[in-house]
C-alpha cells in the first residue's frame, strides 16, 4: 500500500536547565540563577561573558522556564491534550466526545487542537501540550510511520493513539482489516467481481487496512484488484468526487465501489448520478462509519458501523493505566456491516 512521501519532521527536545548548563560547562544552578536575574545583576553568579553565553544560548534554543517548576516533581496537572486531524470532521469530534467524557469520569480536563494532518504543525501543538503541562497526549492524527511518536516514546513521554495506529504504540482503534473484510465478502456474496476502493489518505492506518481487508476478502475469492481500482485521496466529500471520478474516467467500470469513509461514498454518489448510473443496479456503493447521514441518503447507504465514541473513553482509559505505571495492551474494537439499499 502506498506510504507517506513526506519528509519526517523531527520533534524537538524540551531545553532544560541541565542542557544548558552541559553546555557552558557550568552547574544547572549557576543557569537558573542567570536566567532569573535581570541586567548586570546576573554577574554575581558568573563572569559577564559567560552570563551572555547563557542567555544566548537559553534564548537560540527557545528555552522557557515553566512559571510552576517548583512544584512540577510533586503536583499534577489534570490535563491531557488531544490532537485530532480537524475537529470539524465528524468522525473524531464523535471520537474525541468520547475521550472528554471518559476523562471527566476520572478527574481529568482535556483540551484539543488541530495538526491539520501536517508533521510540523503536529510537533508544534504537541510541545505546545507540553508547556501546558499536560500529563499525557491523546493523538488522533497518527502516520503510518510517524518520527513524532517515536520521539515521544524516547523520552519516555505517555500517550496513547486512537482512531489511526502506528507500529507497536499503544492504541484504541477500529478493527479496520475486519471492517474492510466485512465490505469485500458482502459484495461477493451479492455477485460483484469488479472492485473500485476509493481508499483514503495513504499515510493513515484507517485508509491502508480497510483498502487491504477488501481487496484481501476479493483475492481469497479468486478475484483481482488492479491497482488502478485503488485511488487514494481525502476522506471528505470534496476526495471521493475526484476519487470517483478517476475510477470512471477508465472503461469498463467496476461494478462496486468501496469507500473507506462515508463522506467520500457521498461525493461519489453524487458522481455516480452525473455518469446516469444507478445505485446498486449498475454500481454498489458502500461507506465507512455509518455516520447519521448514511442511513437518511435518497439511496440509504450500506456502511461498516464503527465504535467512534467508544475509541476515545478507551484511548483515556489506556492512557490513565499508562499513567498508572502499567503497561496495557492495545485494543482493536469490532466493526459491524451495515446494510442499506446502495449495495
Amino acid at each position: 500500500m502506498a506510504e507517506s512521501s513526506g519528509a519526517s519532521v523531527p520533534f524537538p527536545a524540551p531545553v532544560t536547565l541541565r542542557v544548558i548548563a552541559e553546555e557552558m560547562g557550568v552547574s544547572a544552578s549557576t543557569v537558573s540563577r542567570v536566567l532569573k536575574t535581570e541586567g548586570d545583576a546576573a554577574t554575581r553568579w558568573a563572569s559577564a561573558e559567560t552570563v551572555a553565553r547563557i542567555r544566548a544560548y537559553a534564548k537560540s534554543r527557545e528555552y522557557r522556564p515553566h512559571p510552576h517548576a517548583a512544584s512540577l516533581r510533586t503536583a499534577r496537572s489534570g490535563l491531557v491534550g488531544v490532537l485530532v486531524p480537524r475537529l470539524q470532521d465528524f468522525v473524531l469530534a464523535t471520537v474525541y466526545e468520547g475521550v472528554e467524557e471518559a476523562a471527566t469520569e476520572n478527574g481529568y480536563s482535556t483540551f484539543v487542537t488541530n495538526s491539520l494532518d501536517d508533521p510540523a504543525t503536529k510537533a508544534e501543538r504537541a510541545e505546545m501540550m507540553l508547556q501546558r503541562r499536560v500529563e499525557g497526549i491523546v493523538f488522533g492524527d497518527a502516520h503510518h510511520h510517524d518520527p513524532l511518536l517515536a520521539a515521544f516514546a524516547g523520552r519516555g513521554q505517555p500517550f496513547v493513539l486512537v482512531s489511526r495506529r502506528s507500529g507497536d504504540y499503544v492504541s484504541a482503534t477500529c478493527d479496520d482489516l475486519l471492517g474492510g473484510a466485512l465490505v469485500g465478502r458482502h459484495l461477493v456474496r451479492a455477485g460483484r467481481r469488479d472492485l473500485a476502493v476509493l481508499a483514503g489518505l495513504p499515510f493513515a492506518s484507517t485508509a491502508i487496512e480497510r483498502t487491504t481487508g477488501a481487496v484481501d476478502a476479493f483475492t481469497e475469492a479468486g478475484l483481482h484488484v488492479a491497482p488502478e481500482r485503488i485511488e487514494w485521496g481525502p476522506f471528505d466529500a470534496a476526495g471521493g468526487r475526484l476519487a470517483a471520478e478517476k475510477i470512471l474516467s477508465r472503461r469498463p467500470y467496476p461494478d462496486a465501489i468501496f469507500a473507506t469513509n462515508d463522506f467520500a461514498a457521498i461525493g461519489a454518489l453524487g458522481v455516480l448520478r452525473d455518469h446516469g448510473l444507478r445505485v446498486p443496479d449498475d454500481i454498489a456503493l458502500i461507506g465507512y462509519n455509518d455516520t447519521p447521514l448514511a442511513a437518511e441518503m435518497p439511496t440509504p447507504l450500506t456502511t461498516v458501523r464503527s465504535p467512534m465514541h467508544q475509541m476515545g473513553r478507551r484511548g483515556i482509559e489506556l492512557l490513565i493505566e499508562l499513567l498508572g505505571g502499567r503497561s496495557p495492551a492495545s485494543e482493536r474494537l469490532t466493526p459491524e456491516l451495515v446494510v442499506r439499499r446502495s449495495g
